[in-house]
């Protein structure tokens, strides 16, 4: 078994000169996340109150959308990139109008009424008592307490009926429990050499200061600018943030005004889905105007659809159903998610391993629909169910969700180069050098502290730094065969809880399994080589933030680029990323830079793919190449001769 955490007592006086690490709205979020023996049941949730519940349907001939999206990525089929409307969506793969009249009738025998049906046919939202809910799917619903947080939901995982069980892959909740977190971490030094947030000057975007990059720098990293020169910014194609949180739209616009960087005032659309999300203190609006904020920077000319919903399970699910029901935006990102394994009755309580289901579906939807889909891969390295500071579970290695679904990409974290230098510390130490480019954990600051000021610190930092693993829920998909690097899951990992009575082993994972690795690639997610950010919620201008949700939404950014060299949607990228590994290997021409140092605590980087940095961070103009390569008409007659 991977070493258990222990709490750390550090002296104030170096804590305070060393340093400081915020976790954002995750402070407030995460707690919910904690197994179903950490919470308080209040009893019976009231027979009358009134609750909501999403049914999502299940797709007619699912190995056939399989199939259809792997055909939409190969570009030998005659199927390459073209992808369906959501009529033909819905005539090929859509329940039909008498199988939602069966579940609506079913519903109307217990006075629960259907109030919404998605226009993909695949999601309904039904409304009734508790009463109601706990007879049509004998739920138990049940009222509960963590820590000054009340929620209800279910105790059991949802009954369905023999007559609906071929109609229904999940029914969601009722339940307003906040489930998930938002994967930005931002770290405060005592000692940088300014002590406010700097900005681009000299008429350029970018400031070139670790911890204080704008989304120009993301360009000069990343090789992006011959795109611009090339006057691509990714007009005429829309971008999609789905979030658990409402924003102050003005922060996005207040940041990209203050980097010099000229927008439409006009280009922002918010889709509040379930009501919207919550726009209260620490609700988590700074996630959201982050992901606007990086995709909107790096597509400077994209529209933006901000879809927003309650910071739970139906609110998660109906994001996803709902953007694709509207079939609106070219590429979508997300910077929510909660570790696999809270999906497992063994862990939570519930049976939740239908949502896991439902939201696959949504992305398969999504990608045959020709909508790029991306997901943060997590901050706590190897170790997602680990939450520094926090939990009393043991370290065991596992991945969150869902970037861990095969139709989604995983966006992964690297430390660019970097010189620190901390105060607290003996005037004879050097200062801290990232010399190269490195899979992201603060491994290398915990190394440091330990080294000059002593054992004490050995788990100061553990396990912040990108999220990377193996599946233990998802099998390896078709387009990772092959690849030089991908691992099974690793054996002797079990979840054991401990809240002070004694250690419980709630869930052994099993070994060996070929399940897919995340992440699928990467770009700067440390803070201390992060980013500004504008947010109301956090404070206004602020520097030193990082973590995995910047890198999804700059892969959103980078898509809508994409999308305007090739002029059409792109779909799922992952089978094209894998492809061009193969392909092009470790010649000149690779999209890919090889991270080859640093880990996620666990995963080394190391040359091709490992899951610290996935197939390594992206050369974006030698994308755009290989990319454009495939879409033009030689490509196609050759595909049309073999």
């Amino acid at each position: 078994m991977a070493r258990t955490l222990r709490p750390l007592a550090i002296p104030a006086s170096i804590a305070a000169a060393v340093v400081i690490v915020f976790l954002g709205a995750r402070v407030t979020a995460r707690t919910s996340q904690r197994p179903a023996a950490q919470q308080q049941d209040l009893g019976p949730t009231a027979a009358t109150q009134t609750v909501t519940a999403s049914l999502v349907l299940r797709v007619r001939h699912p190995e056939a959308l399989e199939a259809l999206v792997a055909q939409t990525q190969d570009p030998d089929s005659d199927s390459f990139h073209r992808f369906v409307s959501l009529q033909e969506f819905i005539s090929r793969f859509a329940p039909s109008s008498s199988d939602i009249t069966t579940i609506t009738r079913y519903l109307d025998q217990f006075g629960i009424t259907v109030t919404d049906v998605y226009a993909d046919h695949l999601l309904l939202k039904a409304t009734g008592t508790a009463d109601a809910f706990n007879r049509a799917f004998a739920v138990d619903l049940h009222s509960f307490a963590d820590g000054p947080r009340h929620f209800h939901r279910p105790r059991h995982a949802p009954k369905i009926p023999l007559l609906l069980r071929d109609l229904l892959v999940a029914v969601v909740g009722p339940s307003d429990e906040a489930r998930f977190h938002p994967m930005h971490v931002r770290a405060a030094l005592t000692s940088l050499a300014h002590r406010s947030p700097v900005l681009p000057s000299g008429g350029v975007i970018a400031t070139g200061v670790p911890g204080d990059f704008t989304v120009g720098d993301v360009a000069n990293l990343y090789n992006i600018n011959p795109l611009y020169q090339s006057h691509i910014n990714g007009a005429g194609h829309t971008v999609g943030i789905a979030t658990l949180a409402n924003f102050i739209p003005d922060d996005a616009f207040t940041y990209w005004n203050l980097i010099g960087l000229p927008t439409d005032p006009n280009r922002i659309t918010q889709v509040h889905v379930d009501g919207g999300g919550d726009l209260s203190a620490n609700a988590g609006s700074g996630e959201t105007s982050l992901d606007v904020e990086q995709s909107g920077g790096i597509a400077p000319g994209a529209k933006i659809i901000v879809y927003d919903a309650p910071n739970n399970d139906p609110g998660f699910i109906d994001l996803f159903y709902k953007a694709a029901s509207d079939n609106l935006v070219d590429s979508l990102s997300v910077s929510w998610g909660s570790a696999e394994e809270f999906y497992s009755e063994a862990v939570v309580g519930v049976d939740r391993t239908g949502q896991l289901l439902a939201l696959h579906q949504a992305f398969l939807e999504s990608a045959a629909q020709g909508i790029s889909l991306f997901a943060s891969s997590g901050d706590n390295g190897a170790y997602d169910i680990n939450d520094a500071f926090n939990d009393p579970v043991n370290n065991v290695l596992t991945v969150d969700a869902p970037a861990a679904d095969p139709a989604i990409t995983a966006a992964g974290g690297t430390t660019t180069p970097v010189r620190l230098r901390f105060g607290g510390f003996p005037a004879s130490a050097p200062d801290l050098v990232v010399p190269t480019e490195r899979v992201w954990s603060w491994d290398y600051i915990q190394n440091y502290f330990v080294r000059f000021l002593g054992p004490s610190f050995q788990n100061f930092l553990f396990p912040i730094g990108g999220g990377g693993g193996v599946s233990i829920f998802w099998a390896r998909p078709a387009y990772q065969d092959g690849t030089a690097g991908i691992r099974k899951s690793e054996p002797g990992q079990s979840i054991i809880f401990d809240s002070g009575s004694g250690p419980e082993d709630l869930l052994d994972l099993p070994a060996g399994f070929a399940g897919r690795n995340v992440p699928d690639v990467s770009l700067d997610a440390d803070p201390f080589t992060g980013f500004l950010l504008y947010s109301t919620e956090d404070g206004g201008l602020l520097d030193g933030f990082g973590g995995t949700s910047f890198v999804a939404p700059q892969l959103n950014g980078v898509s809508a680029l994409l999308s305007q060299v090739t002029g059409g949607r792109l779909g799922l990228w992952n089978p094209m990323l894998y492809r061009f590994k193969k392909i092009h290997g470790h010649a000149a021409s690779s999209p890919f830079v090889d991270i080859v140092a640093g880990n996620n605590w666990f995963y080394n980087g190391v040359p091709g793919y490992e899951p610290g940095a996935g197939l390594g961070v992206l050369n974006v103009a030698k994308l755009a190449t290989a990319v454009g390569s495939e879409s033009e008409p030689e490509h196609h007659e050759h595909r049309d001769q073999h």
